[in-house]
């Protein structure tokens, strides 16, 4: 695989050379193991004044970590989590959620990805019977894993629901970043001041090269998070590696500059295929996602070169049996020369089949 030719995952992409920087400078003699260091001192700092004065901010290594680890603090094994059909914590994370938490997970149609509160209304009954599991938390992901972003107004009504009928309400936001760059407003906006509880904050999509915060911005929430952390092999002993990267992350705004430059060449990609006969977007494209659909012949083609995934989970209602949808996503560094190259390539292919 050709890494230059990768439209698989912002996961697949580098570091940012200023990540780079921060780590040299955090390698500069001896510090203090375990997180007793003054560069996640200033980390966690930082992360804290981002998303609002009562907000708390932990470091782990991955994505799942954050939050499966967020989402034990808010739950008992006796209570069950909502969460999209869709959702990352049921799709993708081989059931740590369940494993670590004990709570049973509760799915809700998922609409271009995002939640209704209105399909919450039967699961809640769920709480008239000590058979069933009771319904504690729900956990949405921003921006979510079609593509889509929830606007403010959404989450707070969302959120205005949660506090009505008991929930704590998380929010997995691998990433987080885009969601804010393309709605244009703060971390905190888009999150504390929207009535989110907890949430994971993503950095490895969006230029870090390892590492993920858990950040509780409900201060009755988080209390003994470091002694959860520790037991669930989650405490670096070099942690001022992990934590370096986010003070740099966070200032002058790089996540946002990284994000722009991500969501700016999906938005490209997207207006070089639409239109295009046998490519068919399937959902909106916000930030740096976009899943089509087209024949698999097509997408065999386009594989010789490129390197993206094919969903084959999902079935394609109304379109030809041999149809696939699959996702192709953009990250901070990819160029427009990348982009418009692999839009000629797809332009090549889509009449097949």
């Amino acid at each position: 695989m050709n890494p230059l030719k990768s439209f698989a995952s912002d996961n697949n992409s580098g570091a940012h050379p200023r990540i780079f920087q921060a780590l040299e400078r955090a390698n500069r003699g001896s510090a203090p193991a375990y997180g007793a260091d003054p560069w996640t001192d200033e980390a966690a700092e930082a992360v804290e004044q981002a998303f609002g004065g009562r907000a708390r901010a932990w470091f782990v290594f991955t994505g799942t970590a954050a939050n499966v680890l967020g989402l034990q603090c808010m739950l008992r094994p006796h209570q069950g989590l909502f969460c999209t059909d869709t959702a990352h914590v049921h799709c993708d994370e081989c059931g740590a959620p369940e494993a670590v938490t004990g709570s049973k997970l509760i799915l809700l149609p998922s609409h271009d990805g995002k939640v209704r509160t209105a399909d919450m209304e039967r699961p809640l009954t769920m709480r008239e019977s000590v058979h069933s599991s009771y319904p504690r938390v729900l956990s949405i992901a921003q921006a979510t894993e079609c593509g889509t972003v929830y606007t403010l107004d959404e989450l707070r009504e969302i959120s205005a629901y949660c506090r009505k009928n008991g929930l704590y309400l998380h929010m997995d936001g691998a990433r987080l970043s885009n969601a804010a760059a393309r709605l244009g407003v703060s971390l905190k906006q888009i999150t504390a001041d929207a009535g989110v509880d907890a949430l994971s904050f993503g950095g490895t999509k969006n230029g870090l090269l390892a590492g993920e915060a858990v950040v509780f911005l409900n201060p009755d929430l988080g209390g003994e998070f470091e002694y959860a952390r520790k037991q669930h092999m989650q405490l670096g002993s070099k942690m001022r590696f992990v934590a370096a990267q986010f003070t740099e992350y966070l200032r002058d705004e790089l996540w946002r500059e990284n994000a722009l430059a991500a969501n700016s060449m999906a938005a490209l990609l997207a207006g070089e295929v639409r239109g295009m006969d046998h490519v068919r977007i399937a959902h909106p494209v916000e930030v740096n996602a976009i899943f089509a659909r087209l024949h698999k012949d097509a997408i065999a083609e386009l594989r010789k070169e490129f390197y993206f995934y094919t969903l084959e989970q999902f079935d394609a209602p109304g379109y030809p049996k041999d149809w696939r949808m699959v996702r192709w996503m953009t990250s901070f560094n990819t160029t427009e020369e990348q982009v418009r190259e692999f839009a000629a390539a797809i332009r090549g292919v889509a009449h097949i089949g």
